[in-house]
């Protein structure tokens, strides 16, 4: 980390308790990140992060009144949304998916070891995807797994329409994201500058109406499911 780096503010949430020492002990035990708040619930989250303006928060997936998922979402609608890591000891294919398309940029399960917490607080904290094997394992099943006839055509035919406003060049650079390619190696794909695919992404976030690229990725998927 760079010497001259403020450390990463992370806000955490969730109800129980030891959780969150256990959580704050961990993270505070690191020189590059540094908890500013605790929460209970998603009211709470929501008022603690907007009073904070945290880098990362940590996010439980099920709590009393509001979720994780409903309070991610309200997050996601501020002028400089943080970035939200979902933690949950649940592992279902819907919470997954629920999580990554209401906007979280990664997801873990609380069983993960403490060291991968961390790196996934650092990967999100620099606007990249972070899921566990096992969350990562959940979402491609989930998106290649049978659903009726119905809600696949009704989600493919949706998501194509979304796509439809792309250019070309911005479709290739949404099937690269949806390959798992970084910046670097998606301008040595496509033969363009790392410019001009941040270029290219950002206009993928403004047409498709995303907050990241999990989900262009899976946007992507759902079309061609």
């Amino acid at each position: 980390m760079d010497s001259e780096r403020q450390p990463v503010r992370v806000v955490i949430v969730d109800d129980e308790e030891l959780v969150r020492m256990a959580l704050r002990l961990v993270i505070d035990g690191e020189p590059d990140l540094t908890v500013v708040a605790e929460a209970a619930d998603g009211n709470a989250a929501i008022t603690v992060v907007d009073e904070q303006q945290p880098d990362v928060v940590l996010m439980d997936v099920r709590m009393p009144g509001r979720d994780g998922l409903s309070a991610t979402r309200e997050l996601l609608t501020r002028a400089v949304p943080p970035r939200v890591l979902m933690l949950t000891t649940f592992d279902s294919d819907d919470l997954v998916l629920g999580a990554l398309r209401a906007g979280a940029l990664g997801f873990v399960l609380k069983d993960t070891r403490p060291a991968q917490i961390l790196d996934a607080v650092r990967t999100v904290a620099d606007g990249e995807p972070a899921l566990s094997p096992a969350a990562a394992a959940r979402v491609i099943a989930a998106a290649t797994g049978p659903q009726s006839a119905h809600v696949r055509e009704t989600s493919r035919e949706a998501a194509r329409k979304r796509l439809s406003t792309l250019t070309e060049r911005e479709r290739d650079t949404a099937r690269a994201i949806a390959d798992g390619l970084g910046n670097p190696e998606i301008a040595q794909r496509l033969h363009i500058s790392i410019a001009t695919v941040k270029a290219h992404t950002g206009s993928l976030f403004a047409k498709l109406a995303v907050d990241n690229r999990v989900q262009i990725a899976l946007l992507v998927r759902d079309a061609e499911q």
